[in-house]
Order: structure tokens, then sequence, then C-alpha cells
């Protein structure tokens, strides 16, 4: 196999430097060898965003998208046409719906031997609501959508007579006096394989998913003010969580019991749903915690280069005479 240094594409130098805010030096810039190969190489990526002034994830040209925004950057540092790249994330997740730990893929026809400038090139080209946590190889076999096992949603609330205003893009706010211990007494009956047809919105383009769900545990955790709804389920249908949310909502003012979760459930129907709650709760308190895969499927390819996590500033120290 023979190495090549090509040169860095010119849409990531501006007179002599990249035109990231990063400002990598040119010396990094070797981080960036191609290692020319007839195969693919499949990458992971973890993604961070506020989903706040984006239309989702799903790629669409305007208004834009994360994956848009993902895909121009990659676009710019590989040199590679979007449907070469073929970018795959997770979970579609709503316009307004944030991110901790989105998982994603794509492709490329060459290796890389090292990740860090790569990883620093694609920070700086991407705005500052979007980061890319890690970036690491990945085996043939993974995929970030079916290769999970399960995903991690919280959703937050701040409930008070008034919004805490650093809050206000990151939680719903409920100025209903809500009974945390009834929240959580319903949040367990989800526990479990149920049908959630009737906590599912009509689709969009996954034909007819299998309402058939495991929810592994839902949490209600309070502190202080703010009151934070997780749950952990082997995968969820469209608004599913946003549903259920809005439904623990009105037992914890008390409006309903708890045993409205099973009765619920049992109709398989999402118009008995709206009979007691008509909308979903508003996408901004809902975060993508984490994605857990299969452990097969994480492991690291033979040969291939270090994950990057990033990399810290360092100062150079300079030694002044004593006068």
């Amino acid at each position: 196999m023979s190495c090549v240094t090509p040169a860095l594409p010119p849409s990531l130098i501006t007179n002599g430097s990249l035109s990231s805010p990063q400002n990598i030096s040119m010396a990094n810039l070797n981080s960036l060898v191609k290692v020319s190969d007839s195969g693919a190489y499949k990458w992971r990526l973890v993604i961070a965003y506020d989903g706040t002034r984006f239309a989702g994830w799903q790629y669409q040209e305007s208004p834009p998208t994360i994956q848009s925004m993902l895909e121009k950057a990659l676009i710019q540092i590989t040199e590679l046409e979007r449907k070469e790249l073929h970018l795959i994330g997770a979970g579609r997740t709503d316009a307004g719906v944030h991110a901790w730990g989105q998982v994603a893929h794509f492709v490329t026809p060459f290796n890389y031997t090292s990740l860090d400038s790569f990883h620093a090139a694609l920070n700086g080209l991407l705005p500052k609501d979007i980061r890319v946590r890690e970036l690491s190889a990945a085996v043939p076999e993974f995929h970030a959508r079916f290769s999970a096992h399960s995903k991690v949603y919280r959703y937050q609330i701040y409930n008070d007579t008034f919004m805490d205003p650093f809050q206000r893009h990151w939680a719903y706010h409920c100025a209903y006096k809500l009974n945390a211990s009834k929240m959580r007494e319903a949040a367990n009956l989800f526990v479990g394989m149920h049908d959630f047809s009737a906590f599912a919105n009509a689709t969009r383009e996954d034909g007819l998913p299998d309402p058939l769900k495991t929810i592994s545990r839902f949490d209600v955790i309070q502190m202080g003010s703010l009151l934070q709804l997780e749950v952990e389920g082997s995968g969820f249908l469209y608004r599913q969580v946003r549903n259920m949310v809005a439904l623990l909502i009105q037992i914890g003012k008390e409006a309903l019991d708890s045993d409205i979760v099973p009765m619920i459930l049992e109709t398989k129907d999402r118009r008995v749903l709206a009979k007691y709650t008509s909308l979903p709760a508003p996408p901004h308190g809902l975060c993508l915690v984490s994605v857990k895969y299969k452990e097969d499927h994480l492991k690291l390819p033979l040969d291939c280069p270090v994950t990057s996590f990033g990399r810290h500033h360092t100062i150079t120290k300079c030694k002044l005479p004593f006068y």
C-alpha cells in the first residue's frame, strides 16, 4: 500500500492558514494524510448540538438541519460528494430538539493515519451550536441506526412560577405545581414491552414501524425547580417520548390518575390520547442523551488511527533573561 500526502482542499485554506477558527498550523496538516486503498472505510461520530435554530436532524437544503451542516463540513474536508459519504444518524430528532450523544457514521474510499486534525478541522467548520465530541474508525458491521440496542432521552421541565431565563432554550416551563411522586408512579407503568401505537403521531418516511417497543427505565428526577424525565428504550415511535411526557404532565397537575397510562396503551389508538392531551410536549425540552450499541459493533478495526476526543491547547513557555 502506497502512502500519498495530497494537498489540503483549497476550501480549508485562506492566506496559508486554515479557514477554521481553530487555525490549525500547517505542521498539523500532515496528520490529515490519506492512505490510498481500494477499500472503503467507515467512521463513527458522536455529536452534540443545540437544536434551537435547526429544522431537525434530517437533511434538507433549507432551512438548515444538523445533517446538512455536518455534510457540508465533511464535503469540504474530504472533497467527496454527499452521495459518497453516506452520512446516517442514529435518530432523526425533530426541529428544536437537542442532543448530547447523537451518533452518526459516514464512509470514505481512503484511510487516515491520524484523526486529531480531521476532528479539529471538522469542528472548526461547523457552527458553534454543533460539535463533534468523538471521531473514531468503525468496523464494517457498525451502523449508527441498526446497530443500536437502546436510546436514552431526557425531557426537562422547569416547574416554578416564572421561567429561569438561562433554562428557556432547554427546558419547558410549567407554572402549575407538579406532583413528581405521581409522575414517577405513572412513568413506571410505561416500563416493559408494550404496543405504543396510542403514543405515536403519524409517521414520516418510516413506512410501518413496529409499534412494539421495550422501555427499560423511566426515571423522574427532581432537582429543585427542575424536573428531569429520563427514559431508555429499545426504540421510539415518531414523537412517542414527547407524547408520553405530555400525559405525565397532566398526571403531575393531578388532572388525571396514573391508571390512565395502561388504559390508553391498551387502546392502541392515538385518538384516545388526544382526548386527554391534544399536543406533544414542546420540542425544546427534549434531548437525545446517548445511544447504546452492541459491543462487537463498537470494536475498532485493525491498524486504524487512534480515536480522537479532541485535544487541549497548550502554551509554549517563553524563557526570558533576568536583568
